[in-house]
């Protein structure tokens, strides 16, 4: 049955787990909203004090040199890998100085106005795109058209030189050759006008030699022409294919993007702060996180109450109570009602065992059980118990000061004393069937006083005057109290602050307690706020009380306004402590404390 219901919380709060999201989101919109205004209006204005930037692209397409006739796949991958290697030298130092040398700008004017010169192969394609970025959109539209035509006259005088010296020797030979029969022909001439016979053999020689010069002549001629013709044909081809334009708009800075942009970093790095920090909080803030440390029962969820002290009415002649006394001075908050829930289950947990003795405390100081001790004992209190609050905090008490009683004689004298009845030292408070025994003087050994068997046989005789007695105790951690009180009681309630006390705190907390085979009845997280992951536990309350509380605080009739001054000057001067109280039933949850004498309702 227990892992029944263990398996049910479980799917309820993994069901709460998106709402819890959301509220912690909203908990800290302030820090997202925050950093992201902040990025955002940083990026805002670096981006429009920034210099503006330009850029002008050309397009080259590079076709290798290859047989017209035979194109294979072979060829287009290596037009591919050509395009890549041209890439990288158009963008070499030595490239952009010539640039600047043909434009006529100095080398630091254009490494300041040219800022950067990208060349990128497109892929699967042929295509080469140039861009060029600078602070000058003329400037740039000039580089990105000069760049391309000064890379080509280079990449022509490279390949030029593979056939420089096969045709400087074909042009040799040609010369050569022309002088030749330019000679023979010199000769011939002179011989024509000779009728001997060795004019005539000569001559005949010199009309050979002529022949065959003219042969070789035009034989030095083809080959010169079909070197060309190669070196025309294994020339790789390098043409613009878009040119550049003059920029009309920066490129950057883009301040809509740059703000949008930086907004949505700042949002993202607000978030991870947000839950950094929740990650890193170990507080214990909602029943899952007591659960996931201890099997102890969660038997109450209260609120964080305001104030401090209030003070009585003009010409009053009661005790002064602190404002933390919710249960008896608004009897209908959604605190007490709280109060009144935390009762209703320790009634249920001590079913089997009739709850006669209850000690109340906490893991370290200030977590409220002060204030969980005296608001327990009055909502029990009217519920018709007979109920006594001890001091038991022999340290630091406050239970004097909360109900306005004097501190003296209290526990202290009833131990050490011994003679006098107990009654001698029970006072009365405000509240009907609520006492209250006081610390009495701070001893000097109270872990001894509480552990010996006089306070055992104290309590045993403080039964006779109440029928439940609660004990407001030390801290666990802080002192030994605790532990020994613990065993001579039916049961322990553990007040956490929500807001301050580590899990690991709580954990060492129950872990002392069980060595002493202290009986642990329950938890009480104490002081839950309006925050993302204790709110939900609690909002029910208010949000209840808060629509009856507007029926209720309408504006009175004057019927009920005469009524009211009637009953406030018969009520005048008069002691609430003298008035005889009865509890009667409940109405709607809400036990109402009313006067025996008729008329008059507190």
């Amino acid at each position: 049955m227990q892992n029944q219901n263990q398996a049910s919380q479980n799917n309820l709060f993994s069901e709460l787990d998106l709402k819890v999201y959301a509220r912690i989101i909203w908990q800290w919109s302030w820090l997202l909203l925050l950093c992201t205004l902040v990025a955002g209006s940083m990026a805002y204005v670096v981006s429009i004090f920034s210099v503006p930037v330009y850029q002008a692209s050309t397009t080259l397409l590079v076709t290798q040199a290859s047989n017209p006739t035979t194109t294979n796949m072979q060829d287009l991958m290596t037009n591919e890998r050509i395009a890549t290697t041209y890439a990288q030298m158009m963008q070499r130092r030595s490239m952009l100085t010539k640039v600047a040398t043909q434009l006529g700008v100095e080398d630091q004017v254009f490494s300041q106005a040219v800022t950067a010169v990208t060349v990128t192969p497109v892929r699967d394609t042929q295509l080469i795109k140039l861009d060029v970025e600078g602070t000058s959109p003329q400037l740039v539209a000039a580089v990105a058209y000069t760049l391309p035509y000064v890379f080509i006259g280079e990449i022509k005088a490279v390949q030029g030189e593979r056939f420089a010296g096969a045709r400087e020797g074909l042009q040799s030979q040609i010369q050569e050759m022309g002088n030749q029969i330019e000679q023979a022909q010199v000769a011939i001439d002179k011989l024509n006008n000779s009728h001997t016979a060795e004019e005539g053999t000569e001559l005949g020689r010199l009309r050979n030699q002529l022949a065959q010069s003219q042969a070789r002549y035009t034989t030095l001629l083809q080959s010169l022409g079909n070197l060309q013709l190669t070196e025309v044909q294994s020339r790789d081809s390098i043409s613009v294919v878009e040119p550049p334009q003059i920029p009309q708009t920066p490129i950057r800075p883009r301040v809509m993007i740059n703000t949008l942009l930086a907004a949505i970093v700042g949002a993202m790095l607000a978030l991870g702060i947000i839950f950094l920090i929740e990650y890193l909080d170990d507080r214990i803030r909602t029943p899952q996180d007591l659960y996931s440390i201890l099997d102890a029962p969660l038997l109450g969820s209260i609120a964080r109450i305001s104030g401090k002290r209030t003070k009585p009415s003009k010409g009053a002649l009661g005790l002064e109570l602190e404002a933390t006394l919710l249960a008896a001075l608004e009897p209908r908050h959604p605190i007490t009602e709280a109060y009144r829930g935390l009762r209703t289950n320790l009634q249920f947990s001590s079913i089997d065992h009739a709850l006669t003795s209850l000690m109340i405390t906490s893991s370290v100081p200030g977590e409220g059980k002060t204030t969980t001790a005296a608001n327990l004992a009055i909502v029990m209190a009217q519920a018709g118990r007979s109920v006594l609050l001890v001091d038991a905090d022999l340290r630091k008490p406050r239970q004097h000061k909360v109900f306005g009683l004097p501190q003296n004689p209290g526990l202290t004298d009833a131990l050490i004393v011994g003679g006098n009845s107990p009654e001698h030292y029970i006072r009365a408070t405000p509240v009907p069937n609520l006492s209250l025994l006081t610390s009495g003087k701070i001893p000097p050994n109270p872990a001894e006083l509480l552990g010996s068997q006089r306070m055992k046989q104290l309590i045993e005789q403080l039964h006779e005057y109440a029928d439940i007695i609660i004990f407001d105790a030390p801290p666990v951690l802080a002192v030994t109290d605790a532990q020994v009180l613990g065993g001579m009681v039916n049961g322990v309630l553990l007040v956490i602050d929500s807001a301050a006390t580590a899990r690991g705190k709580v954990a060492q907390a129950v872990e002392t307690l069980s060595r002493t085979n202290v009986r642990l009845l329950g938890t009480v997280l104490n002081r839950l706020v309006r925050s993302a992951r204790g709110y939900y536990y609690y909002a029910e309350y208010a949000t209840y009380y808060a629509e009856d509380s507007k029926t209720n605080n309408r504006e009175p009739s004057k019927q009920s306004q005469n009524l009211d001054k009637k009953s406030s000057k018969a009520g005048r001067n008069r002691n609430f402590l003298d008035e005889e109280l009865a509890v009667q039933p409940a109405v709607n949850g809400v036990y109402q404390i009313q006067q025996e004498k008729p008329g008059i309702t507190l």
